[in-house]
């Protein structure tokens, strides 16, 4: 529970495109740390007393947004062409609030610490914000000249959540004339005459900007395991690692039933921390009725670039009595690699059987493991 006595509204920005990231979603609603970024910040308000939170998305953003803050009492407005525009339509969203945070959804780490100094400064101004100091020296430049030095002692690096009154910032941003979008709110506000306060910031409170952001607090490896089992039945197609093999018959399932596929898919979301295949791909959905697993494996591999991995290395075992899979393996290696973006050397497939015990000896089914190995991506 929240220790400040202040009540406070909060507005996250995260209506952005965020290119430079290089995710495969706008990098507000990518995986960091084990959750969407946008999730991090927007639980620390909440846990500090922040209602309402209003989360600034982009036009076609819901379904991202929605997935990022599943089961969290947030809302939603959609943002506009600026950073400022985006801010005054969370605001007008607000309601009634005698005070409002204003966060960047990039900024993940929000202690609770920034938040409660902000609100603190409220009591003598209409606005304060986050500071760190400039440690480097700092040069003006004139194209690839320096013409300049700048007093490094005057300046301050600025971060974000940033915290007004509520009257005065919404009636700043209500005003605001600039032709270009502001910077951020601070801006808004001491064009309008307020007042802004200067409080310590925290390193934590590190921007989100690049693809390197991603990862560089990553382990270098993961590894996952996966296993499946599907029954053999007449008038089935056989399917096994991504290839379709002539058998008398086929794995039976509510998909194309392949089980060494399904191995690997489990074995990727496993070394990612991505739960488990029937999550999803759950066999009561009849969207998945006769899919190809090779989908399945393309969307495994897409979860786990956005975790910051890529496939290291692959490794089949596939139990069973028949069909013999050693005239298949290379077919098999190929393929999974394709699927996975790697190289054919980086995929083993090897078969073993039961010595006719269970049901893979009496030829009821086939069973297949995978053990994959993720590679952080450099």
């Amino acid at each position: 529970m929240s220790t400040n006595t202040r009540s406070f509204a909060a507005v996250v920005v995260a209506a952005g495109k965020g290119l430079r990231a290089e995710q495969r979603v706008p990098k507000q609603f990518a995986m960091w740390r084990g959750k969407p970024v946008v999730r991090h910040s927007v639980e620390a308000l909440l846990e500090a007393g922040a209602d309402p939170v209003v989360i600034a998305i982009p036009p076609g953003g819901e379904a991202l947004a929605a997935a990022a803050l599943a089961d969290l009492p947030v809302r939603f407005v959609t943002g506009g062409a600026t950073r400022q525009q985006s801010v005054l339509a969370a605001l007008e969203s607000v309601g009634e609030a005698a005070t409002v945070l204003i966060h960047d959804a990039a900024r993940p780490g929000l202690p609770r610490s920034v938040i409660e100094r902000l609100l603190a400064a409220l009591d003598d101004y209409p606005g304060a914000i986050p500071v760190l100091p400039v440690v480097d020296s700092l040069a003006i430049a004139q194209g690839t000249i320096m013409a300049g030095v700048a007093d490094r002692e005057t300046l301050r690096r600025v971060q974000t959540p940033q915290t007004f009154r509520f009257p005065d910032i919404l009636a700043a941003h209500r005003a605001w004339a600039g032709e270009a979008g502001a910077g951020d709110d601070a801006q808004v506000l001491a064009a309008h005459g307020g007042t802004v306060a200067l409080v310590d910031g925290d390193e934590a409170l590190k921007k989100l900007t690049f693809a390197g952001d991603f990862v560089d607090d990553l382990p270098s490896v993961r590894t996952g395991s996966g296993f499946d089992v599907h029954r053999l039945a007449a008038g089935e197609e056989l399917w096994l690692c991504g290839i379709q093999l002539d058998h008398p018959f086929g794995l039976a399932g509510h998909s194309d039933a392949d089980v060494g596929i399904h191995a690997v898919v489990d074995a990727i979301l496993g070394a990612v921390g991505a739960g488990d295949i029937g999550q999803h791909f759950p066999p009561s959905d009849p969207q998945w009725k006769g899919a190809r697993s090779s989908r399945f494996l393309e969307h495994a591999i897409g979860l786990a670039a956005e975790a910051g991995y890529r496939v290291g290395n692959l490794d089949v075992t596939l139990i069973c009595e028949a069909p013999k899979i050693g005239p298949h393996r290379d077919a098999m290696r190929a393929r999974l690699a394709e699927l996975a973006g790697t190289d054919a050397s980086a995929v083993n497939v090897k078969a073993t059987t039961t010595e006719g015990l269970g049901f893979t000896g009496r030829g009821e089914g086939i069973a297949a493991q995978a053990v994959a190995t993720m590679i952080r991506h450099s």
